[in-house]
């Protein structure tokens, strides 16, 4: 936890896409201090036509390289979402040569009872985690 959905225009391998997922990683580790295990990632690949994203009239450019980030997430703190949208930035110019201005992310919060983790319990509530 979190949970992160990465959409991408189609056209990498499966390296490649390993490479950005776990430059991600190492964002969320950093950002959110929780533990190396704690990944739980569902990638995405759309045709080009099928991954619209504009600006918000920013003037931002996109490229096939677009990757959008959707987190789901306990309550984090101002810093370190703004510590995240970095990170993930950083993370990916260097590990994958991906513009920041092709990055979009979202988060959403929810609170510990909204999380199982399997067997049917929730592990927040039970003091498992």
């Amino acid at each position: 936890m979190p949970l992160l959905r990465i959409d991408l225009v189609e056209g990498r391998n499966g390296q490649e896409i390993q490479v950005l997922a776990d430059a991600i990683h190492r964002a969320m580790l950093k950002a959110f201090s929780v533990p190396e295990r704690d990944r739980y990632q569902i990638i995405a690949e759309h045709k080009a036509s099928q991954l619209i994203a504009e600006d918000t009239g920013l003037g931002i450019p996109r490229t096939k390289n677009f990757v959008l980030i959707q987190v789901t997430s306990r309550p984090r703190t101002r810093p370190e979402k703004e510590n995240f949208y970095r990170f993930v930035t950083e993370e990916l110019k260097a590990a994958c040569n991906i513009e920041p201005s092709d990055v979009m992310i979202s988060i959403t919060q929810n609170t510990d009872e909204d999380w199982s983790f399997g067997n049917g319990r929730a592990q927040f509530l039970t003091g498992e985690l």
